[in-house]
């Protein structure tokens, strides 16, 4: 008899484990595997006008003066070849627009589109690594990302800079914002709309939410699988930490209807940060639509941070 428990004890525990491990790489295969249309720029730009079609007229204007540039570098490290698309504007300002999760530099340029035409800056919107024209395998979720967003504000620098960034592109935005800057930046600042607060987190959350499940065992065996295989954890990829480093000024956006990233998260956020910061609920947007919902608002919420 206690053969016979032993034994359904053990088939049962190497059940679990089965399932554990397995669990844990469909959770990463499901949450860093790269949209299978990235490449697809033609698709993107068809996208880009439907939901925002006073991008057309700008984007043909840019195409007819080659101001529209698609740009290719080798990132230091990794030696992977990346894409950003670069508008050139002539001006000693310029952003960095960063996209979000599964997204590319295409589905931004709205935002790109505000800063150029209504505040005169020069634009980069990268390609994040895996994404649009970008190479690699793997989402990265911001936290290795920010060391390549950082290599585009070296080669395009100038005296005054932006870095603004939605949901992924929001967080990496704050997980740069505590690095060291090159000397010949006089001023730099952040603007981050409806970024998460930590990799942990975010994937916590939509782990109970898509999937009923709880943290234990499946998120500490999945970041420990992520660590294994590229590098970094879900607990370490922490804009919150970032921020509260970060002595830089900062504008923080999110919807008040915000259940992808949770609302919760940003007032996390502004008040881990220790100065220099400012906070806007846009009210009734969802995720990643406050742009969408309340443009005059957002122009000019952007353009008072930046005076």
């Amino acid at each position: 008899m206690k053969k016979t428990v032993r034994g359904f004890v053990l088939v049962l525990t190497l059940l679990l484990l089965t399932a554990v491990i397995g669990g844990s790489f469909y959770m990463l295969d499901y949450s860093l595997a790269p949209d299978e249309h990235r490449a697809d720029t033609a698709r993107c730009f068809r996208k880009l006008f439907v939901k925002y079609p006073e991008t057309r007229p700008w984007v043909d204007s840019l195409r007819q003066k080659d101001a529209l540039r698609d740009t290719f570098v080798v990132m230091p490290g990794s030696g992977e070849r990346h894409h950003a698309l670069y508008v050139n504007n002539g001006s000693n300002k310029t952003a960095l627009v960063l996209h979000g999760w599964r997204r590319c530099s295409v589905d931004f340029l709205f935002l790109a589109r505000l800063y150029e035409q209504d505040l005169g800056y020069n634009v980069v919107v990268p390609d994040f690594h895996a994404h649009g024209l970008s190479e690699g395998d793997m989402i990265q979720m911001g936290w290795l990302d920010r060391k390549d967003m950082l290599h585009w504000l070296s080669i395009f620098q100038t005296d005054t800079m932006v870095v603004h960034g939605v949901s992924m592109g929001g967080a990496t935005t704050m997980m740069m914002s505590a690095e060291e800057y090159l000397e010949g930046i006089k001023d730099i600042r952040f603007v981050d709309d409806c970024g998460y607060t930590s990799v942990w987190d975010e994937f916590a959350g939509e782990l109970r939410e898509q999937f009923g499940l709880p943290t234990f065992p499946l998120m500490y065996t999945a970041s420990l699988l992520c660590k294994l295989r590229y590098g970094w954890s879900f607990g370490e990829a922490s804009a919150l930490e970032e921020v509260r480093k970060s002595d830089r000024p900062m504008l923080f956006i999110h919807g008040d209807d915000d259940s992808f990233v949770p609302t919760d998260m940003v007032y996390r956020l502004y008040e881990a940060k220790p100065s220099k910061k400012e906070l806007w609920i846009a009210e009734g947007a969802q995720h990643a639509v406050s742009y969408m919902n309340h443009k005059t608002e957002y122009v000019e919420r952007v353009k008072n941070f930046l005076k």
